[in-house]
């Protein structure tokens, strides 16, 4: 919640309230790197309630939405396409939506796996910039990108883990399989491993997922990651047709 509330310039506290809240769009220094603007409104919740960071062209639209509505229901169809519709009139619209997930620390282990398990530090996943690896690794921000933990079968790298140090005291995980080795356990069990060598430096493992990616989300449990908070963003219309391919 420290680490939000930096995202969006509000307090932790706020996401504990049972009121909804609405605070500027003012991230802090520490923000995490993926966040990239424009940024119209960001909407997070922990589960208590909605804090929602805006601008000025977005701030009359957000309190009216999240008063109208359950703050449960601000981040699903049908009500969004009401958000949408009145943001569209001023070319902006939803645009990002995801769950995150935090570790179990009761249940978080070393799990087992047919294949040789290596953690990866720095300098030693150079060569691993691949397209089958483009979850766990990512080659626009390789100087985040901090510790992985790779499945070997002989010499050959099958799944891999990897973290990015998004934040200074949370790393972000990301996972990739072949095709041909999947539903065989390395998944969980280089996520699980590399969240465990992320809290033994010290930070704090998480895990981001969209909410249809059942394939990801039956990794997050198996992991023990446990859904933690949500979040939705909205962009300028024009930033969000470029990532659809419309000109």
């Amino acid at each position: 919640m420290e680490q939000s509330a930096e995202d969006m310039g509000c307090k932790a506290e706020d996401f504990l309230s049972e009121h909804n809240v609405i605070v500027d769009l003012k991230p802090g220094p520490d923000a995490k790197k993926y966040y990239k603007p424009p940024i119209c409104c960001n909407f997070i919740s922990y589960g208590s309630n909605v804090v929602a960071a805006v601008t000025d062209d977005t701030a009359d639209i957000v309190k009216e939405y999240i008063d109208k509505f359950e703050f449960y229901h601000l981040f699903e169809t049908p009500n969004m396409h009401w958000l949408n519709e009145r943001l569209a009139a001023s070319g902006m619209a939803v645009c990002f939506m995801a769950e995150y997930y935090l570790p179990d620390i009761n249940r978080l282990i070393n799990k087992p796996c047919s294949y040789e398990l290596r953690v990866l530090g720095k300098g030693q996943f150079d060569d691993l910039y691949l397209p089958e690896w483009s979850n766990a690794l990512c080659a626009d921000r390789k100087q985040l990108d901090t510790l992985a933990v790779g499945a070997y079968d002989g010499g050959r790298v099958v799944g891999l883990a990897g973290c990015s140090a998004d934040a200074p005291g949370m790393w972000q995980i990301g996972v990739d399989v072949l095709p041909e080795y999947r539903q065989k356990g390395i998944a969980s069990a280089i996520t699980s491993r590399l969240a465990l060598e992320i809290l033994e430096r010290g930070k704090i493992p998480f895990y981001c997922t969209a909410w249809s990616n059942i394939r990801s989300v039956r990794n997050a449990v198996r992991s023990s990651l446990i859904p933690a908070w949500v979040e939705m963003t909205v962009k300028p219309t024009d930033a969000v047709n470029r990532m659809n391919g419309v000109s």
